[in-house]
């Protein structure tokens, strides 16, 4: 392994691990770093950790004139994103197609666009578009939904960003069964995300709720309230306070924690 410090590039929380310098800068500090499409500015976002293995070279600490270059092809790619999405609407009319980013490396040798959609159209008009304004190659990128969200920025219904664009660094399968165990309403516009899909906080509990339900009796199973003597039907667990709806036979609602539960079974002996 080698001594590696994480820099977050200028797109989205994701942690790149780049080889640290002998005297290497300090946290939130703007470092220039070498990479797959050359030299990039990024964030240093932590301390020196051995890492295996680095995605690429620390190059220097970001001066003033980087600073300016960024700043100078930031708005220059802004341009250029605008021009494609213009493009994008006259050429496929009828495509389902977000032009999402536009980005330079800071030695403007290539030009990154990114876009969204589920068909595979033909973006070379894309590059032809672009072409008198920069000499840099053009790289085209099909993001996901969850991409899409992290690299524009969007808030969570928490009110907070979301995950995606704030701190998560990869995203895990959300299921609609960790809806159902967490007894969440199945509707869509409450379960899902600013990109459509099912939000990644529901994976963070879910084990957690798994493990409270496994000493409760399954919804429409009966039980007895050891206590009342009432017998019903249990219509809707509470993971957290350990308790249960009880409909009782007499078309009454209990809330009846799991401690004064007894099997129908039990109730009868305990009866006779």
């Amino acid at each position: 392994m080698s001594d590696c410090i994480a820099i977050r590039l200028n797109q989205g929380p994701k942690l790149t691990w780049f080889t640290a310098p002998a005297d290497p800068p300090p946290k939130d500090a703007a470092v220039v770093v070498q990479t797959k499409r050359g030299l990039e500015i990024g964030t240093v976002r932590s301390d020196v950790m051995p890492r295996d293995p680095a995605r690429g070279e620390f190059v220097r600490v970001a001066e003033s004139d980087d600073l300016r270059q960024q700043e100078a092809l930031d708005a220059k790619a802004n341009d250029l994103l605008w021009l494609a999405r213009s493009r994008a609407r006259e050429v496929l009319p009828d495509e389902r197609i977000k032009i999402v980013s536009a980005s330079f490396s800071l030695d403007e040798r290539v030009l990154t666009i990114t876009y969204s959609t589920e068909a595979k159209p033909d973006l070379r008009f894309l590059v032809q578009a672009v072409r008198p304004y920069t000499e840099a190659r053009v790289e085209l990128v099909n993001v996901g939904p969850r991409d899409e969200a992290r690299v524009i920025g969007t808030l969570g219904a928490c009110g907070s960003g979301s995950c995606s664009s704030t701190w998560l660094q990869s995203f895990s399968t959300v299921s609609i069964r960790m809806a159902r165990d967490q007894q969440l309403p199945l509707n869509p516009d409450k379960i899902s995300g600013t990109c459509g899909r099912l939000m990644c906080c529901l994976q963070y509990e879910h084990d957690m709720y798994r493990e409270l339900v496994k000493n409760l009796p399954k919804k429409g199973s009966k039980a007895c309230h050891a206590h009342s003597g009432a017998c019903g039907k249990v219509v809707k667990v509470h993971a957290l306070d350990q308790s249960v709806d009880l409909k009782t036979d007499d078309g009454y609602l209990e809330r009846v924690p799991k401690d004064e539960l007894v099997s129908p079974s039990r109730n009868d002996r305990s009866e006779r």
